[in-house]
């Protein structure tokens, strides 16, 4: 029902960061909805970027780095569709990103900026603009908001309104909130708005900017969710070397045997084993050990 909040050429923007909070449930129902022709942008993208463009859900990713992580390197499949001009990848500064987001949520059209002066990606970008500062004569480079149609963030907790609370790093995602005209939230869990209540401090979203809450339990896997789980690591390295000799071929196999075929999120989770469940939740879970 969630994913019916989202259509064709949607902008959606991805909470999270690299293998951090990625909603991956969400994208897997997206791409099982047969979404297509989505522009999708993220902080940092990881696998969730792979797996958009080899189902056809999105052919032009906004971020500033694409890959599956530092153990495995730049995205092999990324490579293999912009090199072969399959698909775009629109590359700015990882602060260039974060202050298009936060320019979105404050409601204005653009930020001032110093970040990527000096850098090729000035050059390799139409969108920005320089002016000479009108308070101090500096030059600085002006760049446009991001206002996203959709928002898809997982978060450890929220309640049933949509007041989310995020452990660990909250990233971009309270700005991207407030930017999105529409915030889908994927949680490990709905608690009662009283318990939310007892740590107001720990909210990052409020329930006014949300549409839709949505309990699913290891919602980021294979990726990690702070203090619930780490990621899942057998199951990324299987990945990496089906994708290692022929992203192409490697990736639609990976998408036929854990995104189209299970019947739902359980059976992929089954998929993905008992055992490496077990044992990204106990490392995951060991950060609140004494």
């Amino acid at each position: 029902e969630a994913a019916a909040l989202v259509v064709d050429r949607d902008h959606v923007a991805l909470g999270g960061c690299t293998l951090s909070r990625t909603p991956m449930a969400m994208v897997w129902a997206l791409i099982r909805a047969g979404k297509k022709d989505l522009t999708v942008s993220r902080s940092i993208t990881s696998t969730e970027g792979d797996l958009l463009y080899g189902s056809g859900a999105s052919r032009h990713i906004l971020t500033s780095w694409f890959s599956q992580g530092i153990v495995w390197g730049v995205s092999k499949v990324m490579r293999h569709y912009t090199e072969n001009k399959l698909a775009k990848f629109e590359e700015w500064s990882h602060m260039a990103i974060g202050l298009r987001y936060r320019a979105g949520a404050m409601g204005i059209p653009f930020m001032p900026v110093r970040t990527m002066m000096g850098s090729d990606l000035r050059e390799r970008i139409d969108e920005v603009r320089e002016i000479d500062c009108p308070f101090t004569g500096d030059r600085l480079l002006l760049v446009p908001a991001l206002n996203p149609d959709v928002a898809l963030i997982h978060v450890q907790r929220c309640d049933p309104y949509g007041n989310a609370q995020i452990d660990g790093l909250p990233f971009m995602d309270a700005d991207i909130a407030m930017a999105a005209n529409k915030v889908i939230l994927t949680t490990e869990r709905i608690v009662s708005n009283d318990q939310i209540r007892r740590a107001p401090d720990q909210t990052k979203i409020p329930f006014i900017t949300v549409d839709a809450v949505v309990e699913v339990p290891y919602g980021c896997a294979p990726h990690e969710c702070y203090g619930m789980y780490e990621p899942f690591l057998p199951n990324l390295d299987y990945y990496a070397k089906l994708t290692r000799s022929d992203p192409d071929a490697g990736l639609k196999d990976y998408l036929k045997r854990f995104v189209y075929e299970p019947k739902n999120w359980n059976v992929y989770l089954d998929l993905l084993g008992m055992e490496n469940l077990i044992d990204a939740t106990v490392r995951g879970r060991s950060v609140y050990d004494d």
